[in-house]
């Protein structure tokens, strides 16, 4: 390093000390159509929620590639169904992350070889964990089903197997901002207590589709009741038939409060 580049870097750090201001990149969120997202921390790491690209119908056409996403540092599961695990076997091996879910969830993962023997990390709702330095994991309460269809290691014959309890997740990144990532759930008035009250998210991504999660006008007592999210983001919608629900009837359904939707269509980053 030379002489004036070391003064520099002394003279920026010093003012970065004297004005709080901080190098770290902004966090990111990556919508990937139905409950698929890439969160991005302030330091780079890098989270997957829900895999389900190749035959998502929203997932913008580069993001069926996996690689695509780049490097994943941690996988998180909300629960067994299809549209929510269909691309974790192959995105677990590529990226070696370890996955998160429920324990019953990732036994089931682990014995049909979907993941590796030792890369899943169980956990239960209200528990936390930090899997990653500066990140932490709190899992919550969702009120849904949840089931693996897997075929079996030797013979082939697919299986429907009990997955445990759905759950949604907090992600706390390394600067305190807070992701709540709902998971298929309809509205119970827990939520207000156990991820309003206790956690406070930043932002809430929330499911709106109807028919198998909340509708938009379930989301929008959610939002005007149980949560203190600055900013939502809508998930889960338009990508099956029954899934109607939309961002614009949401923002009628909390008339006032409709500013805090954010309009973010799959394959959109979103900076905070």
């Amino acid at each position: 390093m030379t002489t004036l580049l070391r003064t520099l870097t002394v003279a920026a750090t010093g003012w970065l000390l004297m004005t709080g201001a901080s190098l770290a990149a902004p966090a990111e969120i990556l919508w990937l159509g139905q409950a698929t997202v890439k969160i991005t921390s302030t330091t780079g790491k890098v989270i997957v929620i829900d895999p389900f690209l190749k035959k998502n119908p929203k997932t913008p056409a580069q993001y069926k590639d996996l690689k695509a996403l780049g490097k994943v540092d941690l996988i998180l599961v909300t629960h067994g169904h299809f549209d929510h695990v269909a691309d974790l076997g192959e995105l677990a091996k590529m990226s070696g992350a370890k996955v998160v879910g429920n324990g019953a969830m990732t036994r089931q993962l682990a014995s049909f070889g979907v993941i590796g023997p030792k890369q899943g990390i169980s956990m239960n709702k209200s528990g936390a964990i930090m899997p990653l330095p500066g990140i932490k994991i709190h899992m919550v309460p969702a009120e849904h089903s949840s089931a693996l269809t897997l075929p079996h290691p030797k013979t082939g014959e697919r299986h429907t197997l009990y997955a445990g309890m759905p759950v949604g997740y907090v992600v706390e990144l390394e600067d305190g901002f807070k992701i709540y990532h709902s998971g298929d759930t309809g509205v119970f008035g827990d939520m207000g207590l156990l991820v309003g009250d206790m956690h406070a998210p930043d932002v809430a991504l929330i499911s709106i589709g109807g028919h198998f999660t909340m509708d938009p006008v379930g989301a929008a007592y959610v939002v005007k009741n149980l949560l203190k999210a600055d900013k939502i983001i809508p998930i889960h919608y338009g990508t099956f038939p029954p899934l109607k629900g939309t961002p614009a009837q949401l923002k009628a359904a909390l008339g006032d409060m409709a500013s805090k939707v954010m309009d973010v269509v799959p394959g959109q980053v979103v900076k905070f």
